[in-house]
Parts: structure tokens; sequence; C-alpha cells
């Protein structure tokens, strides 16, 4: 009995201290995701998400060629409060193939938001190219 004890309580230990962390734990660090952009490449857009701990509280979508989302810490509110400076800090993830979004169908309420919805429609998209952007 002691020893299952020990073990079960190693074995919680080892868990705990070995599960990994998220890589964007602040704004600031957007650019970590550039950094080990290559980490990312060809895998799926919610791989890149799960990195990312703050909210996403202002998402845009491209359909251009090549399309891409654009990912921001602050409300549209914030955003058109916030001079045009370069400082609002923010990641373009450019994806593979045309992007279905169409802002006008979406619900308008949620029109800017990065919703559950989102992840299940658009999380299996390629990712193809990262840029963050902006400064603390």
């Amino acid at each position: 009995m002691k020893n299952t004890i020990k073990i079960f309580l190693i074995v919680f230990l080892i868990h705990t201290f070995c599960k990994a962390q998220q890589m964007v734990q602040t704004p600031i660090d957007i650019y970590k995701l550039k950094a080990n952009e290559q980490q990312f490449l060809n895998k799926p857009l919610k791989d890149v998400l799960k990195e990312i701990k703050p909210e996403i509280k202002l998402v845009t979508g491209t359909r251009d060629y090549p399309s891409y989302f654009c990912f921001r810490f602050i409300s549209r509110e914030q955003l058109l409060k916030t001079p045009l400076d370069g400082t609002t800090i923010g990641l373009y993830v450019y994806v593979e193939g045309l992007l279905d979004w169409y802002f006008d169908q979406r619900p308008k309420d949620k029109g800017y938001e990065w919703t559950n919805e989102d992840v299940e429609k658009y999380g299996n998209l390629t990712v193809i190219r990262i840029k963050a952007f902006g400064k603390n």
C-alpha cells in the first residue's frame, strides 16, 4: 500500500511538472510565435491558437490570396480609440487556400469576435506564414 501511494505521488508530480506551458502568456509574447514559425508551418491553425493564452478580442479575415486572419488582444472599441502609431500588438496568420470569411454573414453582435464556431470551421486550415506586429 505504501509503495502504491509513492508511485501515484511520483506519477502525479511528473505529470504536473511536465505539462507544457503555452508559448504566448501575454500579448507581447506574440513575437515568440514568429520566432518559432517553422514549428507551425504546414500545421493546422488550431495548433497556433492552442499556444495563445490571452483572449483574442478582435479578429478579421481577409479573403485575398493568400488569405489570412488578423488577431488582436483589444476590442474593436479600444482599437478605434488607439492612435495609429503601430503600437497595437497583433498577429497575422496566413492560411492555405481561399478563406470562407464573410463579415456581413457573421452575427451582428459577434462580428469581430473569435468564437468556438470559428475554431471548428477554420481550425484545420493549414498555416503558411505567421507575422507579428506592434509593440508595447
